[in-house]
């Protein structure tokens, strides 16, 4: 927000850019929150530790070859981002 850009600026301290965030080129956005979702669909859980099990589980059933595609379709995202010229898709 402006009202932080200023208040950085007046104590001179110093800031990286951060490029545009996409979902369309987040891999856990296109690949892994729904392979993770679906079958934790509905379940309840008692602690944070429950969640973080599960989670764990789930994503130990995930081949490896998923995963290699995950990031070959990552690489046509990146072209198509660019043919889209940042647009979503």
């Amino acid at each position: 927000s402006l009202l932080v850009r200023d208040f950085l600026a007046k104590v001179n301290s110093v800031t990286m850019p951060q490029p545009p965030y996409s979902p369309d080129l987040a891999p856990c956005d296109f690949f892994l929150f729904s392979k993770l979702k679906r079958p934790m669909k509905g379940r309840r859980f008692a602690t944070i530790e429950e969640i973080k099990i599960a989670s764990l589980e789930e994503l130990e059933t995930i081949p490896k070859s998923a995963y290699q595609k995950c990031f070959e379709d990552w690489k046509k995202r990146w072209h198509k981002c660019i043919i889209f010229e940042g647009d979503y898709f």
